[in-house]
């Protein structure tokens, strides 16, 4: 099963287009949050040659916003990269190259970051420039019942971009991306993510949930449908359908497009992007 794109925060909903998170979800929200930590803390890791090794095929963080559950091998690095244009109104802003780079450090652990991407108005009066430079690390988890995969995500924004773009001070977050495997090339995943802004009094908190339904076509390539709701406790939730292909090149190399439409005033009109990844084997 291939996986999903959120580069933290996620930047449909804090960075393209002006966007900023608001402040917190509601209670059932906060609920589901405290049951997927205490959950990932109760699971034991994987061992052995259950979590990803070099002979399987690039599976990665992008294109949609709901990221992998799988790491990346032991040794191996991954780079993935995009650029995204995105439409809010009058306002036109294109946003590259989203770059996340992937270390397997040990069996079922990565350590990643996301290097500070370009945020540029095209048009309209939308804010410039870089965005932060995020560090992350992510554990694979034991199948849970109904072999469904589970990681936990921890990652932190580092003050170093544009204040309009990325928002004041640290922004820490934390996922819990899962996927299961349906049959015939069907599949489901999801993930739960709660960013944190101790610097922005009027955004402290957002919690984004999102769901996807997706299907392999052939041995290469894979389609996917994807619900992201970005909610907050002032000015309502944010709606977005995001739809969009990867294709497998090689074992080691992706390419891959989405297109995404807000459902209400509270997300972005439309997103374009297009990317590209590659995984190198066997560093150590």
């Amino acid at each position: 099963m291939r996986g999903g794109q959120v580069h933290s925060p996620n930047r449909i909903f804090t960075e393209s287009a002006a966007i900023v998170p608001k402040n917190p979800a509601r209670v059932p929200l906060w609920l589901g949050c405290a049951a997927a930590a205490w959950l990932a803390s109760a699971v034991p890791a994987r061992t052995g040659p259950a979590c990803p090794t070099s002979a399987d095929h690039i599976v990665t963080d992008r294109p949609d916003v709901t990221n992998s559950s799988l790491v990346v091998p032991t040794g191996s690095l991954q780079a993935e990269n995009g650029i995204d244009l995105v439409s809010r109104g009058s306002a036109r802003t294109l946003d590259g190259t989203n770059t996340r780079l992937r270390l397997g450090v040990a069996s079922c652990l990565e350590f990643f970051v996301d290097l500070p991407s370009y945020v540029g108005a095209t048009h309209g009066g939308a804010s410039s420039g870089f965005s932060d430079l995020a560090p992350g690390v992510k554990w694979q988890l034991c199948p849970l019942p109904g072999e469904v995969d589970l990681s936990a995500t921890a990652g932190m924004g580092l003050p170093t971009g544009a204040t309009a773009v990325a928002g004041r001070g640290v922004r820490p977050y934390l996922q819990f991306p899962w996927s299961r495997e349906l049959g015939a090339g069907w599949g489901v995943s999801g993930m739960f993510t709660t960013f944190f802004a101790p610097s922005d009094p009027d955004s402290r908190v957002v919690v984004e949930p999102t769901f996807v339904i997706e299907k392999q076509i052939g041995a290469h390539a894979d389609i996917f449908v994807e619900y992201i709701g970005d909610f907050r406790r002032h000015d309502g939730p944010g709606h977005l359908l995001n739809s969009g292909a990867a294709y497998r090149l090689t074992p080691t190399q992706q390419i891959d497009f989405h297109v995404g439409f807000g459902l209400n005033r509270n997300a972005p009109d439309m997103i374009f992007g297009l990317g590209y990844s590659v995984r190198f084997d066997n560093l150590f």
